[in-house]
């Protein structure tokens, strides 16, 4: 519930706006004057000030510098005669979010309060997300609010100073090379050269020189000796995407390059020794493969000595806001003023499905910046019309369910205990799993922590 300070020094004024929004189910505070408005200031927190211009001795002018100085979340509507309109206009120069002249529309007066609430929850979001992206990107350029990614995140802490050869299994569109360069970026060989190639994009004759190079006359066209991938990245990270497209007698060269650390290009006789470490990924598990014998078993161990499973994004919706956010400041700038999104719109991505990951949502953000007017907001007309059908059909045949459902016909007590129970098992998560240096970080004792737990988790350890 919004709560309002209104200030008015006319008592049938004042009167009537507490009644107007009182029964528009607001929490409202009326003050009399300034001095009565500031001692509220100081004392409680209001999502919106409605305050008249001509006061005595603090006039509403003076209680708009001093909210835009000490409150600048909170929005402030002048109430102003025919006769004072450009004193108003001042008033918004100065940061009013509108002003309303007396006397009032009672409709005129609703919608406007409505707008300025909205606009304030816009943009206590996108404040709250500016905060969060600091701590979000823990390695740069991945967004990790959610358990899912935060455990990949910690893998990568983890594993990146090893030269152990590492697999990365996800969905097309999850970012399986943003965590390969993670792991090089973190890595003793990060000054060296990263080098990536896409299994699947080359064929059998190509995909052999490509990674291993040729000697003049190989092969025709061969008109000169080439370095393969794995000698130019030598000291680096080789990334192999898409590995389990990668034919099988080239699985049979590099299982034996990785075994003798060394290789031999096309049409050459002689060996090259190679110190490069292998980041593998694929979107589908290699065991499958493996069945199909499409995927030889002995170079699946030699690949898999670690392996880092991405979660899909339709997984993971703490991410989703931040990582708008994330992508708005790249593609307008980090000075940029990043455009607002209303409550419609935030619904629709809220609830998206994301059948193609995070490079869906980046394609959907750029979209939504082509049509965008300059200075406005982020609606959901500006959100591609087939993206928007599906949600909002999805929720009117019960095929989705709204995000926001999950909390309805819950008292405050539980659903506070389920945000409880969800901090808490983050913070598990983020200490490996070890109860006992949770609660120190937590602050609590070991049995306390036990106490707060659900009870799936506490059967864990029985």
């Amino acid at each position: 519930m919004a709560r309002i300070l209104i200030v008015d020094d006319e008592p049938t004024i004042l009167n009537l706006l507490n009644k107007i929004l009182v029964g528009q189910g607001y929490e409202v505070r009326p003050a009399g004057n300034g001095e009565k408005a500031l001692e509220f200031l100081n004392t409680e927190t209001f999502d919106l000030m409605v305050s008249d211009i001509n006061m005595t001795p603090i006039d509403g002018m003076e209680l708009l510098r001093k909210a835009r100085k000490d409150y600048p979340d909170m929005g402030v509507i002048m109430l102003t005669a025919y006769g004072t309109v450009g004193t108003a206009v001042e008033a918004m120069r100065e940061g009013a979010f509108d002003y309303i002249t007396k006397p009032f529309k009672l409709d005129e007066l609703v919608l406007t309060i409505q707008r300025a609430l909205e606009y304030h929850n816009a943009f206590t979001e996108n404040k709250d997300l500016k905060a969060q992206i600091v701590h979000l990107e823990k390695l740069e350029g991945i967004i990790a609010e959610s358990p899912g990614m935060r455990k990949v995140c910690d893998m990568i802490e983890r594993v990146a100073p090893t030269s152990t050869t590492v697999l990365v299994y996800g969905e097309s569109g999850t970012g399986k090379e943003l965590v390969a360069r993670a792991l090089h970026r973190y890595s003793p060989r990060k000054d060296e050269t990263f080098m990536a190639i896409n299994c699947a994009a080359l064929p059998a004759q190509l995909m052999e020189s490509e990674m291993f190079g040729h000697v003049k006359g190989a092969f025709t066209g061969a008109t000169a000796t080439k370095a393969g991938l794995f000698e130019t990245a030598h000291g680096g990270t080789l990334f192999l995407d898409e590995i389990g497209s990668m034919p099988l007698e080239i699985q049979s060269k590099l299982l034996r390059v990785l075994q003798d650390k060394q290789i031999r290009k096309v049409g050459g006789s002689d060996h090259t020794e190679v110190d490069v470490r292998i980041i593998a990924a694929s979107n589908e598990k290699l065991e499958n493969l493996i069945e199909q014998e499409k995927f030889r078993e002995d170079l699946y161990y030699r690949l898999s000595v670690i392996s880092i499973d991405i979660p899909p994004l339709r997984t993971r919706p703490e991410d989703i806001l931040p990582l708008i956010d994330h992508v708005l400041r790249r593609e307008l700038g980090p000075n940029a003023e990043i455009p607002l999104m209303d409550h419609e719109a935030q619904k629709v991505l809220d609830n998206y499905n994301w059948p193609g990951n995070v490079r869906e949502l980046e394609n959907v953000i750029q979209h939504a910046l082509a049509f965008v007017q300059q200075g406005g907001n982020i609606t959901k007309d500006v959100l591609p019309a087939k993206m928007v059908d599906a949600v909002e059909e999805g929720l009117k045949s019960g095929i989705i369910t709204s995000r926001h459902e999950q909390y309805k016909g819950k008292s405050l007590k539980a659903f506070l205990h389920d945000r409880e129970c969800e901090f808490l098992q983050r913070t598990i998560e983020s200490m490996g799993g070890d109860k006992e240096k949770a609660a120190q970080k937590l602050g609590i004792s070991l049995a306390t922590l036990y106490r707060k737990l659900p009870a799936d988790n506490k059967k864990q350890d029985a």
